[in-house]
């Protein structure tokens, strides 16, 4: 993990706080920059997060969101990180690595005994990220994404 991310501050949103909109309002602008529209959950993220058992963590550079990851623990024994970013100038520090860490642990925590995620194969950095982080290839779903882009469904045992 790169120096700066090693000390990289993970932070679990709180709804309640005054600066979370601000923060929610970073996610979003982030999500509509790095996913396609059809991927994005820029229009549902407020929804997103007032789903029971769903999680948002993210780290800051500044004032600035510079990634975060959101999970959700789907039954007592199963929970799926839903995504994970980084913007752009913040890649290959370790940020990634780092809240994909803290999701998983988090999910630990929940006594969760497999977390799972889906990710485009062609997204080979972030295939490897999950791979270096011990997740496996579980099945390609055809057409995951669209009728031309499937999706590895990968998932680690706790």
């Amino acid at each position: 993990m790169a120096a700066g991310a090693a000390d990289a501050t993970i932070l679990e949103l709180d709804p309640s706080h005054e600066r979370a909109g601000r923060v929610i309002d970073d996610i979003v602008r982030l999500e509509k920059r790095i996913f396609p529209k059809h991927e994005s959950l820029a229009r549902s993220f407020h929804d997103e997060l007032k789903r029971r058992n769903t999680g948002l963590i993210y780290s800051t550079s500044g004032e600035e969101v510079a990634g975060y990851a959101m999970y959700t623990c789907t039954t007592s024994l199963c929970a799926s990180i839903t995504k994970l970013a980084v913007k752009e100038s913040c890649r290959r520090q370790g940020l990634g690595e780092a809240l994909l860490q803290a999701a998983v642990d988090r999910c630990r925590r929940r006594r969760v005994q497999r977390v799972s995620l889906h990710v485009d194969p062609a997204r080979t950095a972030a295939v490897a990220l999950y791979r270096k982080a011990g997740f496996q290839v579980d099945a390609t779903i055809e057409g995951y994404y669209s009728a031309q882009r499937n999706a590895y469904r990968m998932y680690m045992d706790l």
